[in-house]
């Protein structure tokens, strides 16, 4: 919170320069990644890319959830918490004063990775394919090319090779759902240290709220410390004085 001396980083030019030209950067790279990923990776398993052997595998997947899988098939409810959480960058933003530097840092972040995944549940649309095998519900996410009274035809999204073909005697179910594109998996030699596919956005995201924990811890311990001395204050003034 500024103080009535310090200001708003609202009025602050250089504060809205840093907040903005961070976020900018954060979600140009986040875009820019998720467009060469699918553009370049090969999308059938196990036809990825390691660029760091044993460390980083570049692995193609189309995330119905939200951070890391999570929540799956609740893309509206995943839109409306974006903008909730722009308008809530955006009120801290207001709040804050133009000395607070990582936290704007912070906000930077978190602006820049909700806006790259919100663009994709916007603007990148997939066929979600529900259908049953040995009783078992199964679901593919990819972009359906053919259709009649016999058979479905999936290929990979969004114009990728042959990838499913079903019978209608496996009850599937097509609907169209935004999906974030992921392609980052952390590997340790050949175990999965992180179970989840995620992108540039799940990590600024990360990086932020961390940021902003910190920020919120930093501001309880200042408000402690402020509180302690004013206790120390009173102590020390004599009977009669102030």
């Amino acid at each position: 919170m500024p103080t009535n001396n310090e200001g708003s980083a609202f009025f602050h030019w250089p504060s809205h320069l840093r907040l903005w030209l961070l976020a900018i950067i954060g979600l140009v790279l986040d875009l820019w990644s998720k467009h060469w990923a699918f553009l370049n990776i090969d999308p059938r398993p196990n036809m990825g890319m390691e660029p760091i052997k044993g460390l980083l595998r570049f692995e193609r997947m189309l995330n119905t959830g939200a951070l890391f899988g999570l929540g799956k098939g609740w893309t509206p409810l995943f839109i409306a918490a974006s903008f909730l959480a722009l308008g809530f960058v955006l009120f801290l933003f207001i709040q804050s004063s133009p000395r607070r530097r990582s936290l704007h840092v912070a906000l930077a972040c978190v602006l820049a990775g909700a806006v790259g995944n919100l663009y994709d549940r916007a603007f990148a649309i997939a066929d979600v394919v529900h259908y049953t095998v040995d009783g078992k519900d199964v679901m593919v996410v990819g972009k359906v090319v053919s259709e009649d009274e016999h058979s479905i035809l999936v290929n990979y999204w969004p114009d990728g090779p042959f990838y499913l073909h079903l019978n209608k005697n496996q009850n599937p179910r097509i609907t169209e759902q935004g999906v974030v594109r992921d392609f980052l998996k952390l590997r340790m030699g050949p175990l999965n240290i992180w179970p989840w596919i995620f992108n540039v956005a799940d990590i600024l995201l990360v990086v932020g709220v961390c940021l902003l924990l910190l920020n919120f811890h930093w501001d309880r311990q200042a408000e402690k410390e402020e509180q302690a001395g004013r206790v120390c204050a009173q102590t020390d003034t004599p009977d009669g004085v102030g």
